[in-house]
C-alpha cells in the first residue's frame, strides 16, 4: 500500500481526473486492447516469402529489444519520480540525464516501439492501426503531461527545446 501512496493514490477524497486519472484508466485499457486485436492480413499484405519474413522477424526482434530497453533505462533513470499520473509528483524534481537526455518520454516511447514490434512481428494490419492509436494517445498524453511540467519546473521549457518528445532526434 506504501507504494500506491507514494504514487499518488489517495483514500480522502481529492477531484478525480486532478492528476491525469482518466489518461492512466484509458491508456491501460487501450493496452490490453492492443494485445487482444484480432491479427488482419489481407491478402494483399502477406509477408514476404523466405528470407524477406525472416528479416521482418529480426526488425521486429530489434524493436523489441529497444522497447525494452527504453522501459527500462527510463524506469531506472526517474527511480523515486515515478509514477502513474502524468501529474507531476509534489516532492519529484526534473530529471533530464540518462535516457531522459535522449527523448523526453522514454516509457512512451518504449510502448510505441513494442507495438511497432508486436505489428512487424504478426504483420497485421489492425495492430498497425492500433500503433497509430496508440502513438497519437500517447501524444496527447506527453502533451498534457507537459503542460503540468512546465508549470512545476521552469527549466522545462529548455529541456523541451533540446530533447525530442517521443521519437530521438524526429519527433
Amino acid at each position: 500500500m506504501k507504494l500506491l501512496k507514494d504514487w499518488g493514490f489517495t483514500n480522502t477524497g481529492g477531484r478525480i481526473g486532478s492528476r491525469g486519472e482518466y489518461f492512466v484508466l484509458l491508456q491501460g485499457a487501450l493496452l490490453i486492447g492492443f494485445v487482444f486485436l484480432p491479427v488482419w492480413q489481407p491478402a494483399w499484405l502477406m509477408p514476404l516469402p523466405g528470407y524477406g519474413s525472416a528479416a521482418l522477424k529480426v526488425v521486429a526482434a530489434l524493436l523489441g529489444l529497444a522497447a525494452a530497453t527504453f522501459l527500462l533505462k527510463g524506469l531506472l533513470d526517474l527511480g523515486n519520480n515515478l509514477t502513474p499520473f502524468p501529474y507531476p509528483k509534489e516532492e519529484g524534481y526534473l530529471v533530464q540525464t540518462g535516457i531522459y537526455a535522449t527523448v523526453r518520454h522514454p516509457l512512451y516511447t518504449g510502448l510505441i516501439l513494442a507495438a511497432l514490434s508486436r505489428t512487424i512481428f504478426v504483420f497485421s494490419l489492425s495492430h498497425l492501426l492500433g500503433t497509430f492509436v496508440l502513438f497519437a494517445f500517447l501524444d496527447a498524453k506527453a502533451t498534457r503531461e507537459e503542460a503540468w511540467l512546465c508549470q512545476k519546473y521552469p527549466d522545462y521549457a529548455d529541456y523541451k527545446k533540446r530533447v525530442k518528445k517521443l521519437v530521438p532526434m524526429l519527433y
